[in-house]
């Protein structure tokens, strides 16, 4: 039988959001490296810093040549600079950079062992206006960080290692030399903490972890001081946090990370930042993992943050690559920015245009950014359908490009490509609507995502490539979000925690499958009401569990996931 096509476009079908969906979508870099792109060249950054500075949200990563800017934490413009000075001999442009707020002016550092890189000011970077402030800024350091204390005082912290701690050290904001010498800050204690131990299951067996990234927060006279680890190729890398009542040392581990999320479409939450919103709300920005064709291949991720009453630090990574609200003066309490749309489109039928090799049509709904789909050729009319299954509330969708025979030159920025496409919807794949018509944008937007103004009730959700900035037509994840106008899963029954006696960081967590159900929110915690960290789990009814603080009594609870909404979490167990 024929379809159908309508091609009338409901200009309201999207327009002002109010939420987003990580991974952030902005116009990542081509690795600048030649070394990294021999597999393939691809987009990578990693180690985010965001910073409020004069109403306006700052973003910094690594090797973008350049920053961006935004409004309301959605849209990101880019602001093209390269901050290495002649003679600077590195691909690094600004790896892991520092930002710092003193009073009126930024301040920008990126990571060096050398004594001659520029330590940059500004006091209106939104328009790229930028002088030395110091040409040869001589403590250097790999992984810097700055932090102004309230009574002004500055302070830079350092290091990347799995031999040494990180660094910290005050500096005279007059002439930006030392004050004293660098104090240790933390050094990593796996043989404690699970989470701390390097690569993908946790076991120390290829390399030592590495710590790395730090930030420092201040909240109600407290130092939170923030660091990534163990490794930024894995799953489980995440942001730790240890406290104290000074800025150079004394500090006391929270036992789990502030930050980590080890399962789900994008996985990892370390080497980042916390800042506030506009409203004085916690965020925190991190590193998200693909390391497909190359192990620092990477995006970025935002997650809301906080303290609670007893001034523990969290930051709520539960359904975080899924849809949130952005920020605004509702605040966000632990748990409240999600905004309740459900992946509709878990392993469902696909049909796609064409296909290249082993990159087939059921990778772009596996809810795994590692593997994807691509089309034979980047030519115009390439698509690919996906059916919901029944007629579902289509609240938003998210469309994550994977790079695939990208362009051999492609090496660093290029700000004249876009992306262009559209997407339609049908009840019943006969009769179809355009649902977004993108045929003439031009931005870059890899990792799209379109929340729409309207819900749509549909079953089939159709993406039609207009125009691709280089390489195939190739998707890792088309997600679309929504309801599926059916029941939520049965509670979990039988959650059972098989904690190890040889080695109590770790546990097997097993439980009954719940049969309307196509995941599952394992939340966990060292206290009944503190199960601040969570693990996505899909298509599956055991976790094997590693990350433990072997001397501490935690906490359990699971939910199940469907299309329709999530269970009742079972009570809380706990674990000795």
């Amino acid at each position: 039988m024929v379809a159908v096509w309508f091609l009338v476009v409901n200009k309201d079908s999207y327009g002002q959001q109010k939420t987003y969906c990580n991974p952030v979508n902005i116009d990542y870099v081509y690795t600048p490296i030649p070394n990294f792109a021999k597999w393939g060249n691809h987009r990578a950054t990693a180690d985010p810093v965001i910073v409020l500075y004069k109403g306006d949200y700052y973003l910094f990563s690594t090797n973008q040549w350049g920053y961006w800017w935004s409004s309301d934490m959605l849209n990101w413009k880019f602001v093209s600079r390269k901050f290495l000075r002649p003679w600077n001999t590195s691909y690094d442009e600004l790896c892991a950079p520092a930002v710092g707020i003193i009073g009126d002016t930024m301040i920008v550092f990126g990571s060096t062992y050398t004594k001659n890189f520029t330590l940059w000011m500004s006091t209106n970077p939104k328009a790229n206006e930028w002088k030395p402030l110091v040409d040869s800024f001589e403590i250097g350091g790999w992984d810097p960080a700055f932090f102004t204390d309230d009574d002004g005082r500055l302070y830079m912290y350092n290091g990347s290692s799995n031999r040494y701690p990180t660094y910290g050290i005050e500096l005279d904001r007059k002439i930006f030399q030392p004050i004293g010498t660098r104090k240790e800050m933390y050094m990593l204690e796996d043989w404690r903490y699970g989470w701390q131990r390097f690569g993908e299951y946790m076991d120390n067996t290829f390399l030592d972890p590495f710590i790395e990234g730090s930030w420092m927060t201040k909240h109600n006279r407290k130092y939170y001081y923030q660091y990534g680890a163990p490794g930024t190729e894995f799953s489980g890398y995440a942001d730790g946090v240890v406290v104290g009542e000074n800025p150079l040392g004394g500090f006391t581990p929270q036992s789990d990370p502030l930050s980590i999320k080890p399962g789900g479409f994008a996985r990892g939450a370390g080497h980042g930042a916390t800042f506030q919103d506009k409203w004085n709300n916690y965020w925190h920005v991190s590193t998200m993992v693909i390391s497909v064709k190359n192990n620092f291949e990477r995006r970025i991720g935002i997650w809301p943050a906080g303290f609670d009453k007893d001034d523990i630090m969290w930051c709520n990574t539960a359904f975080g690559d899924y849809p949130h609200y952005l920020p605004s003066s509702s605040g966000n309490e632990y748990g409240s920015g999600f905004a309740n749309w459900f992946l509709l489109n878990y392993k469902k039928p696909v049909t796609v245009s064409s296909t290249l090799g082993r990159y087939t049509a059921n990778n772009a709904v596996d809810e795994n950014i590692k593997t994807y789909w691509s089309a034979a050729t980047a030519d115009k009319g390439e698509w690919i359908q996906t059916d919901l299954g029944n007629i579902s509330t289509v609240n938003a969708i998210q469309i994550n490009y994977a790079d695939q025979d990208v362009d051999s030159n492609r090496l660093g920025k290029f700000n004249d490509q876009f992306h262009q496409y559209r997407l339609y919807y049908s009840p019943d794949g006969k009769k179809w609507n355009v649902l977004v018509d993108k045929s003439n944008n031009k931005t870059d937007v890899p990792h799209d995502y379109v929340e729409l103004s309207k819900p749509v009730q549909a079953r089939f959700i159709k993406l039609e490539n207009i125009h691709m900035p280089t390489g195939k037509f190739a998707i890792s994840g088309l997600r679309v979000f929504g309801n599926g106008n059916g029941t939520r899963p049965d509670t979990v029954k039988d959650f059972i925690i098989l904690r190890t006696e040889k080695d109590k960081r770790s546990a097997w967590i097993k439980w009954r499958p719940v049969n309307n159900a196509y995941a599952y929110n394992i939340y966990y915690g060292t206290a009944p009401d503190k199960l601040y960290n969570c693990i996505m789990v899909y298509d599956a009814n055991e976790y094997w569990f590693k990350a433990m603080d072997k001397l501490k009594t935690y906490y359990f609870s699971i939910e199940a996931i469907n299309e329709n909404g999530v269970s009742s979490r079972t009570a809380v167990i706990k674990v000795d």
